[in-house]
């Protein structure tokens, strides 16, 4: 795919990934229709996209809320008259071990429901529900184009983590068949898995948690958002990429 003038929405494009995708997609000339809960952050990163030398637009949406998704879809629509591709990009974690056990031998249940439906919800049913109304949207008006899930290294099972590995494992299973129920209308579906990346949530850790990460990732170094951001334009240019989620972790495996 040829990115110029293409329209491309990212969910959760106010910050971090989200933002880095947003401003490689706007230089090399794709419009962008971001998604996010944060006004103010997602109007900066219009900003930056516009200084990219690019068009691009904000919508306030809640991912996991249907109406919501439908709705700024609707004016994604109006906008920018079709779709060429969505980067599903939005997440939260809320990690908590499954129960926990204190010096005494106590045991106490860990991760709350709230915390498992609210991690599932963002981050599996607003994947779902935001790829499929892209993929409505691009069937109806007949356009060709690549919808990219961002998974994570986590999918694997990651200790604190039920929900988030959950949700991100099923990330992972929807990208292939999604591939496969969506090759005919010719849209692509790829997946990007990154590592330990240096971003707001990552930064604000530990610094000895941070070192001890680092050490368990064969580069030694964390991912750069930049380098997410090459590889969601390596996906969109080849035109043969499909079904498949690619690993950007820097060797490290949970």
């Amino acid at each position: 795919m040829d990115l110029g003038n293409k329209t491309i929405v990212i969910t959760g494009g106010g910050q971090g990934l989200g933002r880095e995708m947003a401003i490689s997609l706007a230089e090399r000339g794709a419009k962008l229709a971001l998604i996010d809960l944060g006004e103010d952050s997602l109007q900066e990163t219009v900003r930056l996209c516009t200084e990219a030398g690019s068009e691009a637009k904000g919508y306030t949406a809640n991912v996991a809320d249907q109406e919501d998704v439908i709705a700024a879809f609707d004016k994604i629509i109006a906008d920018f008259k079709e779709i060429h591709g969505l980067i599903n990009n939005a997440g939260i974690t809320r990690d908590a071990l499954l129960v926990k056990v204190d010096k005494e031998g106590n045991v106490k249940r860990g991760m709350s429901q709230k915390q498992w439906q609210s991690v599932i919800d963002v981050n599996l049913s607003g994947v779902f529900l935001c790829g499929q109304e892209a993929a409505f949207r691009m069937i109806k008006t007949g356009t060709k184009g690549l919808i990219i899930n961002i998974c994570s290294i986590s999918r694997a099972g990651n200790m604190g983590q039920s929900n988030y590995s959950a949700a991100k494992s099923g990330v992972a299973s929807m990208t292939v068949t999604w591939a496969k129920e969506l090759a005919r209308y010719g849209i692509r579906v790829a997946g990007i898995a990154p590592g330990f990346t240096q971003t707001e949530m990552t930064e604000s850790m530990k610094p000895e948690a941070l070192e001890k990460l680092v050490s368990m990732i064969p580069l030694r170094r964390m991912g750069q958002p930049a380098e997410i951001a090459h590889s969601a334009i390596y996906l969109f240019e080849n035109d043969f990429y499909t079904g498949r989620v690619m690993e950007i972790d820097g060797g490290m495996r949970l």
